[in-house]
This record gives structure tokens, sequence and C-alpha cells, in this order.
């Protein structure tokens, strides 16, 4: 019986025993330290997260502020672009006081906008400047007929020949409105002609401004030649030491000494007669101040371009002889016949021999 119940009782799996450590089995660090419990982990994502968009908004905001003071920067620009291209305007019509008022307007928001100062001293001196400018030649009115192109540059050519530069361009504008593309290469050859031209004949006029505008265009379809570039530096030169006049007399006569023989002017004077009153002019400081050897000087440099005026001869005589005292005349006392008589000086002169005769042999 108890063999039977052996053998029907289900044997139990033994138990594997144990294997002892090995030498790559991992051993886990001891630590002391907890981990981060995961809530800790949530507030620290929220936190950066939180950064992250203030980073991004602040970046945005930054990125709007700049480009709300470059939208006005570019129209503050604009505006004063607007303004100095309606005063060129008032300057070819003559309307100095207008022209004045903007260029102010634009000089004193941007001081370095180019051009505001050099038309401000523009401004000045023509202000000053007598309205009647000489024109360069009363043009014939003109019969156009823009259907004809091949007419039109004809007419322009032979407008060209009797030097009409101003009916020249009137008709080379109707061509380019016309058809922009019609003999391109030749219509900008004739607007450098034109224009050229035009400019050193409003500068031989008297007319600087006119000129400098003119050949400044003509400038764009091609180089200047020496002789234009020369005449529209000259001009410049002339209406920067016209901007000094009876403000500085120094500078005047410094500016105008350089343009002195040029045959440059302004319709009224040229820069011969302004060099010759205005140093004339700083002559005159110079002997109010006592300064009569710099004062000489100028009335000489001033007699070079012309005749003093009364006033200033009269300084230049008494300036000459402050710079220049007469030495005193030297007097017989002292000199050396005043010395006490010396003996003259005796004069001996050696005896001769007298030759003694020699007997007769």
């Amino acid at each position: 019986m108890s063999e039977s119940s052996d053998t029907t009782q289900p044997t139990l799996a033994a138990k594997p025993a144990d294997k002892p450590p090995s030498d790559t089995q991992e051993i886990k660090p001891i630590s002391g330290k907890k981990k981060p419990s995961r809530i800790l982990i949530f507030f620290i994502n929220i936190l950066v997260f939180l950064l992250i968009i203030g980073l991004g908004v602040f970046g945005g905001y930054q990125s709007g502020i700049s480009i709300r003071k470059n939208a006005q920067a570019r129209l503050e620009t604009q505006q004063l672009s607007d303004q100095f291209s309606l005063a060129i305007v008032d300057i070819q019509f003559g309307n100095y006081s207008s022209a004045q008022q903007r260029l102010e307007y634009i000089i004193g928001i941007d001081p370095s906008f180019p051009g505001a100062l050099e038309k401000m001293t523009e401004v000045m001196v023509l202000s000053t400047i007598p309205t009647e400018i000489p024109l360069v030649s009363a043009t014939p009115e003109l019969i156009l007929d823009d259907t004809n192109y091949e007419g039109l540059i004809a007419q322009a050519r032979d407008l060209i020949i009797t030097q009409q530069w101003q009916n020249v361009l009137t008709v080379l504008d109707t061509l380019r409105r016309k058809d922009a593309t019609f003999k391109a290469v030749e219509i900008d050859g004739m607007y450098y002609f034109a224009l050229r031209n035009l400019g050193v004949a409003f500068i031989q006029a008297g007319n600087l401004e006119g000129g400098i505008y003119e050949l400044t265009l003509a400038e764009r379809f091609a180089p200047l030649d020496n002789t234009a570039h020369v005449l529209r530096d000259n001009s410049r030169f002339y209406i920067t030491a016209a901007s000094f006049w009876k403000v500085d007399w120094k500078l005047t006569a410094e500016y105008f000494s350089q343009l002195n023989g040029s045959g440059i002017w302004d319709g009224t004077m040229n820069a011969t007669v302004r060099y010759n009153i205005a140093a004339q002019r700083y002559g005159d400081e110079l002997f109010g101040r006592g300064e009569y050897c710099q004062a000489h000087e100028q009335y000489e440099a001033a007699q070079t371009a012309g005749q003093l005026d009364e006033g200033s001869a009269k300084n230049a005589n008494q300036a000459y002889q402050a710079c220049f005292p007469a030495t005193a005349v030297p007097t017989q006392t002292g000199l050396a016949t005043d010395l006490p008589p010396t003996d003259p000086p005796t004069t001996t002169t050696p005896p001769t021999e007298t030759p003694t005769p020699t007997p007769p042999p």
C-alpha cells in the first residue's frame, strides 16, 4: 500500500541550487539618494518651457521694435528726400526763401543728409545775386511732328548744327517719350552733346547753378571732358567762395585768390573783381587791428587784381610807413672825419747806390 502511494504521489521538482555569484554579475551601486519624483520633473519641464516661450516673446518684441524703427527711419528718409527734391525745384524757379526753409528742415533732422549743406550754401549765395540772369539765346518756337520719328531725329541734328541746345532737348524728350528704344544709342549721344554744351553756355553766361545742373545731367550719359569738368568745379568753388561774402573777408579772399584770372563770373562780378574787393576789405580789417605788415601784404595782393579804392589806398600808404619806417640819415658827427688828425704815414725810399766809375784798364 505504501509502495503504491509512494509511486502515485507527485514528486516535487527539486529547486535548483542557488548559483554562487559570478565575477561577471552586475553589482548595483548602493546609493542613499532618492530619485527625483515625477512631479518635480514635470514642474522643471514647465519652467523650461515657459522660459523658452519668454525668450521667444522677448526676441519677437525686440524684433518688432527694430522693424518699427527701421520703418520709421525709411519713412523719415523718404520725407527728407521729398523735401530735398522740392527744394531743388524751388531753386530752379527762384523760390529761394521756400528752398531755404526746406533745407533748414532737412538739416535740423539730419545734418549729414547728402547735398543738403551744399544746397543751403548755394541758396544763400543765389539769394544775394540779382535775378536778372542773362539768357543763353532766344529759342524759336518749334513745330514737332511726333508721329515721324525719323523726321524728329533729323530735326534734332539740324538744331545741333545751329547750336539751339534747348530746342534739341525738347525734340529728344519728345522722341524718348514716344519710343524709348528708337535709336537709343544715338539719342543718348545727342542728349550728352546738347546737355554738355548747354551747361557750358550757361556757365559762360554767368548762370552757374544752371550750368552745374545741365553738366550733371550730361554726366549720366558719358564722362565730361576736361573743359566742362573744370568749368563745373570752378562754378562750385565760386559759389562756395561767394557764401563768405561780407561774412568772413579772410576766407573770401583766400577762396577767390584761387579763382583769380579764371574769368568765371555770376552775372554781376567775376572772380578777379571779387578777389580785389575781398583782399582790400580784409586788409582794412588788419589795418584796424594794428597789424600793419599783414595789411600791407593784403593791399599788395589786391593790387594784382585791380586798383585800390580811396580808403584802402590811404590805409595802404600808412601801413607801408608803419611796417617799413624810414631809417635816420646819418650825420657827420662821429664819423671818421671828426676824429683827431693823425700824422700822415711817412714813407721812406730806399737809398739808391751811386755807381762808382770804374777806372779804365
